[in-house]
């Protein structure tokens, strides 16, 4: 039975309630569940043919944000009309048209990438395969609220708990797929279970249709006049965009900034977009764990949290530089979504609060995911939008107004006294640049100060904040010369030591390469170069060349997969063919500047390295000419995957000569490597004989390796068959073979902290 309430509304019975908040409870959560488990499973098909950057996923964030706009502005259009019957049929046969595009694959026409503009290359491919599962997806859960609302649940002038749900649903999957998922089945596997789920969201979201028409006819914006609830203003609905814009474009930036100067782990990306999920569920909840003036007193203190730790620099220590700044991003993104949750307006007005969230979202996304990498050198997006964060603060009355008319002229004039010895140099530049960072953290927490207790204009405290970030880019901690180079593919750094003995090629915080260009005596160093860090004579890939040159006794044909400074380049000798494949063009122009590096200069000027992803420009390359293939290709310490799969196996055993060898160099702070090589080696029925030792060298750019040669036959390999310093291994029997359709990185991790090994 139903029954009238006090306002005049027919309300449903208590067993029916009940019945409703479990079916769209349900669907909501079972929807973000598909939206976020889409998002890493599709993005894992693409990756092989982008070279596994990491820079895949933002823009892959791109195009989620983009599509969720697209789906909440579907879904507030069609909330529009007057029936009830619409919105459910149309809504449905949405659904059942994307399932007709399952299981997920990646669409026909759609091969090798672009050598430049790859990012749209992404997002077309996105777009083509799976646009309209995602779409459908996105105006799910926006929909199932609007239609909560209308079916006349007691909880339905306020159904943001559900918005909580949803988040829930999405942090629990993005989770679950690299603990879970991956490590468990096979991508195809992963595919027909998320098919299946997704015929199970259609079921409960049939449910709810069903629920909202056999309630009483109930309109939501007919329950109180419209002086009672007002439209939201267009000024606030900008404030919304902005407070959606901010946090979701800093979840790229700060992603981007850890990944690149703090520590390139694997599933680093996971962290800061978990603690991103989990803002929305708290702050939307009905009850908030954490009060938002407690989150806005804390915000200044992330804020200038992050000047500090900009300023210090990212390899003082890992775990409290990553701590730090995933803990700034969680405050500055809580006081941004805790604004969007005070001023959320009444439940008539839901679809159209949720197009203005999305709009922002996408604007964020785009800004840092796809502007900024083409604009600057460096992850500039990440103290701009710390910056921006500031403004995210409400508004609040100063409590020392007299003060205000000194505020700027005082600013001015300090700005002036701390940027002017940059061009100037002298003695006050050497003070400053050697106590950088108790000046600018003298900067930050004055901010902090100003904010805490004088409670300033979020506009006076924005000033403060960005002349603490310019001194930070003014005076880099860098004790040497550094220059970024910034591509599709990640940021590049090359650094000059202090004495300007090394110049050395970092990605993120790991080195691929360094050149001596002086002695310890200051004088230039002469002749051809020397192949040092990880290719020095006395290492692993210096070993085997040296024992397959001296097994064949004759000018080697050899194919090398990534380049990296070109140090390979000076391991090559006369009347020998040398062919270097390299996924980024940026890479290629670093190696070849002499002010960089000369290897390539002074070893293979002709050089002309195939551009492309070597799993595809690879595999066009003749069959059985290669007496030696050297695989180098990694991005900072994250990993290619499909380079180190079944297939790719047999495709270098394809090209081999009848004696030659796969070289594989698996040096990794933070995988276990090796044992992956031995097993794709052996499911090919190739032996593999695996180097690991410490040089004990690296203050003079000489790094221990861990080195995989696998090959047909133990003549194969020649001296390193029976050299003490190459073992013999065996695949393990217990550990699954790495293929195209499964891979497990937190098994990898897994054995590298069980190891012990660094």
């Amino acid at each position: 039975m139903s029954s009238p309430t006090p306002s005049g509304t027919v309300q449903t019975s208590v067993p029916k309630n009940r019945l409703i908040l479990i079916v769209y409870t349900a669907a909501i959560f079972t929807s973000a569940l598909l939206l976020f488990s889409v998002q890493p499973l599709f993005t894992k098909m693409v990756l092989p043919r982008l070279g596994g950057s990491p820079a895949v996923w933002s823009v892959a964030m791109v195009f989620f944000q983009s599509l969720l706009l697209a789906g909440y502005a579907y879904a507030h259009v069609l909330m529009q009309a007057r029936s009830r019957v619409i919105p459910v049929v149309v809504h449905l046969a949405l659904l059942v048209v994307a399932l007709l595009m399952l299981p997920l694959s990646i669409a026909s026409g759609w091969g090798e990438p672009p050598a430049s503009g790859a990012a749209f290359w992404v997002l077309g491919v996105f777009t083509v395969s799976i646009g309209l599962p995602f779409f459908a997806l996105a105006a799910n859960n926006p929909l199932l609220q609007a239609w909560f609302v209308r079916t006349g649940h007691p909880d339905g002038p306020d159904p943001y708990f559900l918005y909580a749900s949803s988040n829930i649903g999405s942090f629990l999957a993005l989770l679950s797929y690299p603990v879970l998922l991956e490590p468990m089945f096979s991508l195809r596997a992963q595919n027909l279970i998320w098919t299946g789920l997704y015929g199970v969201l259609i079921l409960l979201t049939a449910g709810c249709g069903v629920l909202l028409l056999r309630s009483p006819e109930f309109t939501f914006a007919r329950q109180r006049d419209e002086a009672d609830v007002p439209v939201p203003s267009w000024p606030l609905r900008m404030r919304w965009i902005f407070l959606a814009g901010v946090p979701s474009g800093l979840l790229i930036a700060v992603t981007a900034h850890i990944s690149t100067d703090v520590a390139a782990a694997p599933l680093l990306w996971v962290l800061p977009l978990s603690l991103y999920l989990l803002t929305w569920v708290l702050v939307f909840q009905s009850r908030p764990l954490l009060p938002h003036s407690w989150v806005l007193l804390l915000q200044p203190l992330a804020i200038s949290g992050v000047i500090v730790l900009l300023a210090v620099g990212g390899e003082q220590n890992l775990l409290l530089t990553l701590g730090g700044h995933l803990v700034c991003f969680f405050v500055i993104a809580m006081a941004c979504h805790g604004e969007l949750a005070r001023t959320r307006p009444a439940a008539n007005h839901l679809t159209g609060f949720y197009v203005a969230l999305s709009f922002g979202g996408m604007i964020g996304g785009l800004f840092a995911g796809l502007i900024a990498p083409y604009t600057f050198s460096w992850i500039a997006e990440y103290p701009i939008l710390v910056a921006l964060a500031v403004l995210c603060r409400p508004q609040a009355d100063e409590r020392q107004p007299q003060w205000s008319r000194w505020y700027w002229p005082l600013l001015a004039i300090l700005a002036v006294a701390l940027i002017a010895p940059v061009s100037t140099g002298g003695q006050t530049f050497s003070w400053l640049d050697t106590n950088r960072v108790y000046v600018i953290s003298a900067i930050a927490i004055a901010g902090m100060m100003l904010a805490i207790l004088l409670q300033v204009d979020r506009a006076k405290l924005a000033g403060v904040v960005i002349l603490a970030l310019v001194l930070i880019r003014l005076y880099p901690a860098d004790d040497g010369r550094v220059e970024t180079v910034r591509s599709f593919f990640g940021v590049h750094k090359i650094v000059e030591t202090p004495n300007g003995q090394y110049h050395v090629l970092m990605h993120g915080t790991t080195i691929h390469g360094a050149e001596k260009f002086r002695n310890a005596d200051g004088t230039p160093v002469t002749g051809r170069p020397e192949p040092i860090s990880y290719y020095h004579q006395d290492g692993g890939i210096g070993q085997a060349i040296t024992a397959i040159r001296a097994r064949k006794g004759a000018p080697l044909r050899v194919a090398v997969i990534g380049l990296g400074a070109g140090t390979l380049a000076c391991a090559s000798e006369p009347a020998e063919d040398w062919k270097f494949f390299e996924i980024d063009q940026t890479m290629v122009d670093t190696a070849r500047d002499p002010k960089y590096f000369t290897f390539i200069q002074d070893c293979e000027p002709d050089l002309k390295p195939v551009i492309g992803d070597a799993r595809l420009t690879f595999a066009k390359e003749p069959d059985g000419i290669y007496d030696l293939i050297i695989v180098d290709a990694y991005s900072s310490d994250a990993i290619p995957i499909h380079l180190a799969t079944e297939e790719a196996m047999a495709i270098y055993k394809q090209k081999l000569a009848p004696q030659g060898a796969v070289v594989m160099h698996v040096s990794n702070r933070h995988l276990e490597l090796s044992s992956v090589v031995v097993g794709i080696a052996d499911a090919n029925d190739l032996k593999s004989w695996v180097f690991s030792e410490d040089s004990g060298r690296d203050n003079e750019y000489i790094f221990s390796t861990t080195v995989v040669v696998s090959a047909r036959e133990e003549a194969d390999v020649g001296a390193l068959a029976s050299s003490d310093k190459w073992t013999l291994t065996e695949a393990d029997e217990n550990q699954r073979v790495w293929t195209d359709d499964y891979s497990n990185v937190l098994g990898a991790v897994w054995r590298r902290l069980r190891d012990g090994e660094e």
